[in-house]
């Protein structure tokens, strides 16, 4: 199914850019989009997630530099069932984290320094194993597929709206505005939201945080996290979060900002926590 996804996805973008070099080439324009489309499709498929990874500065690490941290993502990989992923850090103040790739083959796990350093060794397990959930769920790719279109969609209204004003800036006075300029602001940011939210389901969210807990047998010490995660992003947002990713994180990274509520993928954390707890007292 998530296979399914990502191909309409891919075949929306391309429509979109159809679109778009219609309106501002004609034909013409409409042949050169259609070619750039299939390269941005090829591009996406294979390299989303180090245009994700790069987006957020994100280095991968070795061993050496995180003894710990390898240890727990490897031992939790084999309780997965899944081949062990590359190992990612930004530096980043913020604590959070995320995973990316194509399939479990290509999978990566990023995490904060700030996520190292606010968390317990236990708590630090129930994020990567809801991560890892993430990624035995194959939710990586339409998630990462996702935000790629989203900025590619942002980066098209840009586009947009410097030719309009140039192409504007060429009329009489008399003739007014261009009347592209108005509409193209005007659905973009609605479209790209659109984009996210039929692709990513928020039942993801409470799936990984299921997956998550049977990974890691402990479904309290993700609870424990999320509550520091929720508290701690509320009030110390991660810097240069672009909302259009803000869903590959455990926690949203954008708490405060204006466009959270436009974007918002994630299911209350107070509903994630409520599960989680109710699993424990489940399974005792």
């Amino acid at each position: 199914m998530n296979y399914l996804k990502t191909a309409m996805l891919l075949a929306a973008l391309t429509a979109l850019l159809v679109v778009f070099g219609g309106i501002f080439g004609g034909r013409h324009g409409a042949v050169i989009a259609l070619a750039l489309a299939g390269v941005m499709n090829f591009v996406m498929y294979w390299w989303s997630d180090s245009i994700v990874l790069r987006m957020y500065g994100a280095k991968e690490a070795a061993e050496a530099d995180a003894p710990a941290l390898f240890a727990s993502v490897r031992g939790l990989a084999l309780s997965a069932g899944l081949p062990v992923p590359r190992v990612y850090i930004m530096d980043q103040e913020a604590p959070n984290a995320f995973a990316t790739g194509r399939n479990p083959a290509h999978a990566a796990v990023a995490v904060t320094t700030g996520i190292m350093n606010l968390l317990t060794n236990d708590e630090l397990r129930g994020v990567l194993s809801h991560e890892l959930a993430h990624v035995r769920n194959r939710d990586i790719l339409i998630a990462t597929v996702a935000a790629t279109i989203a900025g590619a969609i942002s980066y098209l209204s840009h586009m947009a709206y410097y030719a309009a004003i140039f192409r504007g800036g060429r009329d009489d006075d008399d003739r007014g505005s261009n009347p592209i300029v108005a509409i193209v602001m005007m659905i973009v940011a609605p479209l790209a939201a659109a984009v996210i939210q039929m692709a990513i389901s928020r039942s993801r969210e409470y799936g990984a945080d299921a997956g998550g807990a049977a990974i890691s047998g402990s479904p309290l010490s993700l609870a424990n996290a999320l509550r520091k995660l929720d508290f701690y992003n509320r009030r110390m947002p991660m810097e240069e979060v672009s909302p259009a990713t803000a869903h590959l994180f455990i926690v949203a990274p954008l708490s405060g900002a204006s466009m959270l509520r436009l974007f918002s993928t994630h299911p209350p954390i107070e509903e994630r926590i409520k599960r989680l707890e109710a699993m424990a007292l489940a399974g005792r």
